[in-house]
């Protein structure tokens, strides 16, 4: 497990450890928590709401399985744009935030503008999603797709 970077003067030990083992279990109760990280319960539950309010943690969710549901064919697409002024890329953002099938965006410094996760049941959704979808985004020049063939990590720790 990775720890938390100690370079924010706002949070401690205890607020490091808080997070730490909630990325590991989100179900934690307060009382399981406060008794892992070694603080009463009532100082651990004004933690953990300060953490929220400052966003430190965003939300709580249940982790699917995406093989178990039928979603197990990934693709990293390279995007170009024809335009990258900032108006540009405020459109292209905007615009693949809709798409569903898009799991992770990221523009990059390189040969290309952004490199797309794209998730889907199969080869052809996939190709289905490139063409209708990702290739209609505004200001998109060109695409090139890398299938991957197993999933060694995928998880932030």
């Amino acid at each position: 497990m990775q720890n938390i970077a100690q370079t924010d003067s706002e949070i401690d030990l205890f607020d490091r450890r808080i997070l730490e083992e909630l990325r590991d279990d989100g179900r934690l109760s307060v009382t399981d928590l406060s008794a892992r990280i070694g603080l009463s319960k009532t100082p651990c539950q004004m933690r953990l709401k300060r953490l929220i309010e400052r966003g430190y943690i965003e939300g709580f969710r249940a982790v699917l399985n995406p093989e178990k549901l039928g979603f197990d064919h990934v693709a990293f697409t390279e995007v170009t744009l024809s335009d990258t002024r900032e108006e540009a890329l405020e459109a292209f953002n905007a615009a693949v935030k809709k798409i569903p099938e898009v799991e992770e965006c990221h523009m990059i410094a390189g040969r290309f503008d952004y490199l797309l996760k794209v998730r889907t049941s199969n080869i052809r959704r996939y190709r289905e999603v490139l063409g209708e979808k990702i290739s209609s985004l505004p200001h998109v020049a060109s695409t090139s797709t890398s299938v991957a063939m197993q999933a060694v990590k995928e998880t932030w720790v």
